[in-house]
């Protein structure tokens, strides 16, 4: 595969995180086809969102195919795929992004919710690189990125949100060591420094977006991280440039899977 102009599937495609990445995606030439619902789901405010996407690709030049499907199902996984090699003959790669995150403890999710949360968040990944690896493999190769979570490895009032992210982190190794003679990279991207503005994000919040990232330790670069950030190593880890990266997780923001968050920023000391 060249270094661009891959066709790529992002699943929850149409807002927040995943908007970001469809749009970084068009902009390096890609041919996405991005997917989520309009209806809003639990726990989130992300709803009718294609309209807005449509028209701010249109405002920057850029295409996308957008569609409405829920990535827990397989008959609307099976659509996207069919409409994208219908559309342009291959899949180079999948983003898999669609994600609910509602907080509670294993207390506070009764059985429906659970089943929901893993179904969309882990099944769907797999539904995914279930659908597209065997046209990935027939053509030599490919990448998928699955959007994780420093939740993954276990933080509190998350208990369901933190399983399912934990199981698609190993889910994504075990699918790197499966497919690397393949030619196909699977890597994992966790986004970090609490500050990212998304549908998941703003509905543990009531949707107030003045209620979001206050006290946020930020990133390395002195500032919250941010869906194009996400973008950009999404990006990166589809191109020709990290053609031997797999099993990889790659932290943006601020050691999200590795034991954090960053302490404050000292104060000031007094000269």
């Amino acid at each position: 595969m060249s270094g661009a102009g891959k066709v790529v599937l992002v699943s929850g495609g149409t807002f927040g995180i995943g908007r970001a990445i469809t749009l970084g995606l068009a902009a390096r030439g890609h041919s996405v086809v991005a997917f989520g619902l309009e209806a809003p789901q639990v726990s989130s405010i992300a709803q009718a969102a294609i309209p807005g996407l449509r028209g701010e690709l249109a405002q920057r030049g850029l295409s996308a195919e957008l569609m409405e499907a829920d990535v827990s199902q397989s008959r609307d996984v099976a659509r996207v795929v069919d409409a994208a090699l219908a559309k342009f003959g291959r899949i180079d790669a999948i983003v898999n992004n669609a994600a609910i995150g509602p907080l509670g403890t294993v207390l506070d999710t009764d059985e429906a919710l659970f089943d929901r949360v893993v179904a969309v968040n882990l099944k769907g990944p797999y539904l995914m690189s279930r659908a597209v690896l065997p046209h990935m493999i027939r053509q030599g190769g490919g990448s998928i990125v699955n959007i994780g979570s420093g939740a993954g490895w276990g933080k509190p009032n998350m208990a369901v949100y933190s399983a399912s992210k934990g199981g698609l982190a190993a889910l994504s190794t075990a699918m790197a060591y499966d497919f690397i003679h393949d030619r196909i990279r699977i890597n994992t991207v966790i986004p970090g420094g609490g500050g990212i503005v998304s549908g998941m994000s703003l509905g543990r919040v009531g949707g107030d977006e003045s209620r979001f990232g206050k006290g946020t330790p930020g990133t390395a670069a002195g500032r919250a991280a941010t869906g194009d950030d996400v973008a950009n190593v999404v990006g990166f880890l589809l191109s020709a440039e990290a053609e031997t990266l797999s099993g990889t997780v790659i932290d943006v923001g601020c050691f999200s899977h590795q034991g954090g968050p960053v302490p404050p920023k000292p104060a000031a000391k007094a000269s």
